[in-house]
């Protein structure tokens, strides 16, 4: 008999994907997206969510439907497939997401209610030896990851956040301010922006296998099912992100006037609460950032584990889970405006192909799945967005380029980061066209020669 998921079994798998996709960066964006959008709040938040949220879900479908980003990545060229799928592991899991996911908490959460006596480095090596020994734990085994996370720990961070959003509802507080110069101007593009800040696109494409394995792992093993499952779970997760989101904006806009000064979603939320609960207010704080975090970091360790398994099979996923664990260990505990420095470089060039990728996977009957669109439209995206990317990061260095940077400053989109959507999008716009034009002629010739 086929085996269908319960209606507790589906919500638990959406529970599973909300947690890995809300990190600490999910946490601190709305608050302070809801601060300086003021009054253009809702129009800011909507658009956010389309980069925060829309994209990541198709990132996660689309993973699933192709069994992998291997299989997604193959379709562009045998060279692309070696590279691509390792640089966004990677990065996005030992490279930045993964340490970063211990850091974040630690310095946001911890760090400001230290004694002054106490040594910051030591407390932070015991709190990430403690961070990622439960992460281990919880991620070596991946058929229990639906378990752990979706029925224990992203319950308690939803219920956590709500506390914080109820607690300041209870408040009657009540005091936006103005809006900031970018909202005001393009509350629309700077919402947009916002939520590619996130890099939970990125994210999806690492998911998506997670997700589909952990249906399988529940007996569901039509292929067709299981990507039926996750659209589902796409969508529920999705809603609930919706939801935070909209609480956390929320938070940010009714308290901007409390606390003028702030800089940043983090201290936002610590000045919230505190002011809300008190001094229970740190804990409240270090809980909500400490289980956003173990909930992704342990998605991540999970995908990237499963990746390097399947890629090589030399080593059995347990080790990959403890080679990736320790070197997360140790990248953590050199602070995260270190790991930042390095890595942000490295997701602003991969990430824009992450998205075309998606966009072309979800359209290929525009253009017949042709290999030669995906190829140049990932190439002429990849060539832009490195090409960039190299540029600002030595002028940031105070290294001139010169007519180079001159150059990339009068091309469209290139101040707001997205100098490489234009190229993309006409590579591949010409692509079908002409996949069109040749089928249509080829159809052509064959009429004519059964005619004949």
């Amino acid at each position: 008999m086929k085996k269908s998921l319960t209606k507790a079994e589906m919500l638990t798998v959406s529970l599973m994907l909300f947690g890995m996709f809300f990190g600490a960066g999910n946490l601190i964006f709305p608050p302070m997206l809801g601060k300086l959008s003021g009054g253009k709040v809702a129009i800011s938040l909507l658009f956010f969510c389309i980069t925060a949220v829309v994209f990541p879900i198709l990132g996660t479908l689309v993973v699933a439907k192709t069994k992998g980003l291997t299989n997604l990545a193959k379709k562009v060229s045998p060279m692309f497939v070696l590279i691509f799928p390792m640089l966004i592991y990677l990065s996005i899991g030992p490279g930045l997401g993964i340490p970063r996911a211990a850091t974040l908490p630690f310095e946001m959460a911890f760090m400001p209610y230290l004694p002054e006596s106490f040594n910051v480095n030591v407390a932070r090596f015991l709190y990430t030896c403690a961070f990622f020994g439960c992460a281990y734990w919880l991620a070596l085994n991946p058929k229990k990851i639906v378990d752990r996370s979706g029925k224990f720990l992203t319950p308690s961070l939803l219920i956590l956040i709500s506390l914080l959003f109820v607690g300041v509802l209870s408040k009657k507080v009540f005091m936006p301010m103005n809006l900031s110069q970018a909202y005001m101007s393009s509350p629309h593009f700077t919402g947009f922006l916002e939520g590619y800040n996130t890099m939970d696109t990125i994210a999806a494409l690492n998911f998506g296998l997670v997700i589909s394995l952990a249906i399988r792992a529940m007996n569901i093993n039509d292929d067709r099912d299981v990507l039926a499952y996750t659209k589902k779970g796409g969508v529920v997760a999705g809603t609930f992100l919706v939801i935070i989101y909209a609480m956390l904006s929320f938070v940010g806009f009714s308290t901007a006037g409390l606390f003028p000064k702030t800089t940043n979603g983090a201290e936002i939320l610590t000045n919230v609460a505190r002011f809300t609960f008190g001094s229970f207010g740190a804990v409240l704080l270090a809980m909500i950032f400490t289980l956003a975090c173990l909930t992704t970091c342990i998605g991540l360790i999970t995908s990237v584990s499963q990746y390097f398994y399947e890629l090589t099979h030399k080593m059995t996923y347990k080790k990959w889970a403890t080679l990736w664990s320790v070197t997360a260990l140790v990248l953590s505990n050199f602070g995260l405006n270190t790991i930042l420095k390095l890595s942000v470089p490295i997701l602003s060039a991969i990430y824009p192909v992450s998205l075309v990728l998606i966009v072309l996977s979800l359209s290929e009957n525009l253009f017949k799945g042709s290999t030669t669109v995906y190829k140049w439209t990932a190439y002429v995206t990849v060539f832009v967005s490195v090409f960039s990317t190299v540029v600002n990061t030595l002028e940031a260095n105070k290294i001139s380029t010169g007519i180079v940077n001159n150059f990339l400053n009068s091309l469209p989109l290139y101040k707001q980061g997205l100098v490489w959507v234009i190229p993309a999008f006409f590579t591949m716009f010409a692509g079908c066209v002409l996949v069109r034009l040749l089928s249509s002629r080829n159809e052509n010739l064959e009429l004519e020669l059964e005619n004949q």
